[in-house]
């Protein structure tokens, strides 16, 4: 992928059963914050499935993230924002499954 090509990232998560919902909402709060954090964020959408197709299959959670390019993503993934969000989701979810387009 040439670097002139924007990323999207997702992100999709299956909280773990004893995770409370502050716990999930200040994560939320987390990855909401990411977008005036870190440069090259086009575009950050998070929260809960509102499909009415029912295919989530058990995953909870959607995180997507729109970077300028694959720089801007390759920036993101070691940077102090990015860290404590990753760290918070391994501790308090089942799974965790990250695609790039």
């Amino acid at each position: 992928m040439s670097a002139s090509h924007g990323v999207t990232h997702v992100v999709l998560v299956r909280w773990a059963p004893t995770t409370p919902p502050n716990v999930r909402e200040s994560i939320r709060a987390t990855a909401r914050s990411l977008a005036t954090e870190i440069p090259g964020i086009s575009r950050l959408v998070e929260g809960p499935s509102v499909s009415p197709e029912n295919l989530e299959q058990g995953f909870d959670y959607a995180l997507v993230i729109d970077f300028v390019d694959s720089h801007a993503r390759d920036n993101y993934l070691p940077h102090p924002a990015h860290l404590p969000l990753a760290r918070e989701l391994g501790q308090h979810s089942e799974s965790v499954v990250v695609f790039d387009v």
